[in-house]
């Protein structure tokens, strides 16, 4: 164990020093390591193995992931989730990390221009869709910072805003991340508006959204965890429902399932097979839950109870 140790622990300078020995070993023994590697190929073919792509030593994603997860105080704890993002980004779709659409904000162009304008003042993105009548109905996407001189010199109206707007630009919802960050790079787009196999609205994605699964979070977002999840005295958690499954893993360390819903309600709708009523306990996936509220046919609140 004491070599072994030693080596992990100092092992550029071992390796520099051992390269002395080995150099000369590698020269001298040369022949005698061909004819065994012959011998050996050989016996491989007559028993049925290939030994043809044998010296093809790439790494996969799975042993790359391992090499990174087992690399300890080689490699610091916030770099190791760096490069875990960098490799999960072909595991998740823009659907997982998306704002869903009933929480999207955008600016109705059916509404008055004092609508408008107190819409664009209390704007909590820097990017708004334009829609007119329905959500469904988007027909640009405003940059707000390009329309705040009009809010200043009064001189806001609707066709301004569509001449100052971008096309939306519309994303299947089965698309990678990995693959969605190289169409960001390739259209100059940040933003995109996630649409299933009918062409309806399911919800959007910015570029800091795909981002923040490789660096972390960065931005300051009204739909953060953390403003869904209330702890309370004693250690039972007040937990709003639509939170995104993915989020509540990440925040609570816990480990609900991500393939199916992707918001809290939608697994506990999944596992009822019912909009259970207030009062309500259940034991989803192991964590024991209460349900606090429901409205709209939707589960809102629901108690996780501490052991």
């Amino acid at each position: 164990m004491v070599p072994k140790t030693l080596g992990a622990l100092r092992a550029e300078q071992l390796a520099c020093a051992a390269a002395y020995v080995y150099q000369p070993l590698l020269i001298l023994l040369y022949p005698l390591v061909l004819l065994i590697n012959v011998i050996s190929n050989a016996v491989l073919r007559v028993i049925g193995i290939p030994v043809e792509n044998s010296g093809n030593t790439a790494l996969n994603k799975e042993e790359l992931r391992l090499v990174v997860q087992e690399a300890g105080a080689m490699i610091p704890a916030r770099s190791q989730d760096m490069l875990l993002g960098v490799l999960d980004l072909d595991k998740t779709v823009v659907e997982d990390i998306m704002v869903p659409r009933n929480e999207v904000y955008g600016i109705n162009l059916q509404d008055s221009l004092e609508d408008i304008r107190e819409a664009m003042r209390s704007a909590p993105y820097s990017t708004l869709p334009l829609y007119d009548g329905g959500i469904d109905s988007i027909i640009g996407m405003l940059h707000v910072r390009d329309a705040m001189h009009m809010l200043f010199d009064g001189s806001l109206s609707k066709d301004k805003l569509l001449a100052i707007s971008k096309a939306p630009y519309f994303i299947p919802e089965g698309t990678a991340l990995y693959r969605q960050l190289h169409n960001f790079q390739h259209t100059k787009n940040r933003c995109g508006l996630i649409v299933d196999e009918y062409g309806d609205l399911l919800g959007l994605v910015t570029l800091s959204d795909l981002l923040e699964e490789v660096v972390g979070e960065f931005t300051t977002d009204p739909a953060d965890a953390e403003a869904l999840v209330h702890p309370q005295i004693g250690g039972d958690i007040l937990i709003d429902c639509s939170i995104s499954v993915r989020d509540l893993n990440r925040h609570l360390k816990w480990n609900l399932p991500t393939q199916g819903p992707k918001t809290l309600n939608g697994l506990i709708l999944e596992y009822m097979e019912m909009i259970p009523d207030p009062g309500t306990s259940l034991l989803l996936h192991g964590y024991p839950l209460e349900v606090m509220h429901t409205a709209d046919n939707a589960v809102k609140t629901v108690k996780y109870i501490s052991r």
